[in-house]
């Protein structure tokens, strides 16, 4: 796998350590997050949602592939955890700005 942006690098290694803190600190203020149907706007709503999120059923991220593709960097994540079909495998679509995250769309 090609080697991820430093933003996108911190906000799995983030999200592996389960520090909503350092997740949020890889996105710009305003950024916007939108998964499972909902969106989440800013960086004090993106840690929020991971707090949720992780409540909710424990999970494991791991990149398998990236791809820079019209101004957005997709990778796609095998998710494992205590849930129903597990494990899936879900397209990140992240774009950046100023070597942060702008937004992130999973699907």
């Amino acid at each position: 796998m090609q080697d991820l942006p430093p933003a996108i690098a911190g906000y799995f290694a983030a999200q592996a350590k389960d520090d909503p803190q350092a997740l949020a600190e890889c996105f710009v203020p305003e950024a916007v997050v939108h998964d499972e149907k909902r969106e989440h706007r800013g960086t004090a709503a993106i840690a929020a949602w991971h707090i949720e999120v992780m409540r909710q059923t424990r999970f494991t991220a791991r990149p398998l592939s990236f791809e820079a593709r019209d101004g957005h960097c997709i990778v796609s994540v095998e998710v494992s955890g205590s849930f129903t079909g597990s494990p899936v495998t879900l397209e990140h679509d992240f774009t950046l700005r100023d070597e942060r995250i702008a937004a992130l769309e999973i699907r």
